[in-house]
């Protein structure tokens, strides 16, 4: 099956099309998105997946941590990147403290988010701790997407955004849990923040698609936060990152150039009003 570059093959991607391509070795594209206007953007450009990331506690709400959002609140972030969407698979966040501790409680969550927002399959934190919740919500016919290494929701555990599983033990450790969530059904595992060689090894154990975000090339997708990817973000800047617009100044000279224009009154013009 050959891979077309304007990456239109799939008239609709499902987690199905995604281990299709893992088994073709394409690439697989992904990036966060929180609203419908950036979703409808992305999904007519032909990214592969939008992830509804509990990021947009940091990047929408202005938090320190991805802690304090609310199931409500990414079901409300959900629903506008759904209403967006044509082609893409949309993976919803489940937020801090929606499934953690309780495999009950994890599928209830899962379940709103589908219900309410229309999403496609959800993600959560975690390996062994959580795979009960995993099995359960994949046995209610929710597709779950994994995610390993620099987990955020424990960002208090670990003390520090550092790099994961440098250590033999560490690494084997999150081997370990990916085999764990692949048997337990998950279609996909997002590795965030390891050793490239960690993630290459990985891919290659795993057969379900290994989504990297500061996991090296070898793996089978790469996930991006719009805002850090977009250049609206200014602060953030490790080394995984490639910045592709500079968004940041260009609204910010933008702004500044319409503030002149109404304050001169130079806007609107004549051929600007009724």
């Amino acid at each position: 099956m050959s891979v077309h570059k304007d990456n239109k093959e799939f008239k609709k991607i499902t987690t199905h099309a995604l281990q299709a391509m893992k088994e073709r070795s394409e690439k697989i594209s992904m990036l966060t998105a929180y609203d419908f206007s950036m979703a409808t953007i992305f999904d007519d450009a032909g990214i592969d997946i939008l992830l509804v990331g509990d990021s947009a506690s940091n990047v929408m709400a202005g938090h320190e941590t991805t802690l304090p959002i609310t199931l409500d609140q990414m079901i409300y972030h959900a629903a506008s990147v759904i209403r967006a969407v044509k082609r893409s698979l949309v993976v919803v966040d489940l937020p801090f403290g929606s499934y953690q501790g309780n495999s009950k409680e994890a599928l209830n969550s899962a379940i709103r988010i589908m219900k309410e927002a229309g999403a496609h399959s959800i993600k959560l934190e975690g390996g062994a701790e959580v795979i009960e919740s995993v099995k359960r919500i994949i046995s209610a016919g929710v597709p779950v997407m994994g995610h390993l290494g620099l987990t955020p929701q424990s960002i208090y555990k670990f003390g520090t955004y550092t790099v994961r599983a440098k250590e033999d033990a560490e690494a084997e450790e999150l081997i370990k849990n990916a085999h764990l969530l692949e048997e337990a059904g998950c279609f996909a595992i997002v590795l965030e923040k390891i050793p490239a060689t960690l993630g290459k090894r990985v891919a290659e154990k795993i057969k379900i698609p290994i989504i990297g975000i500061g996991a090296g090339m070898h793996v089978d997708g790469q996930v991006l936060v719009m805002h850090d990817m977009l250049g609206i973000n200014k602060e953030f800047s490790p080394r995984f990152l490639r910045r592709y617009l500079n968004l940041y100044d260009q609204i910010f000279d933008a702004t500044k150039q319409y503030i002149t224009d109404v304050k001169s009154n130079d806007f609107p013009n004549e051929n600007e009003q009724y």
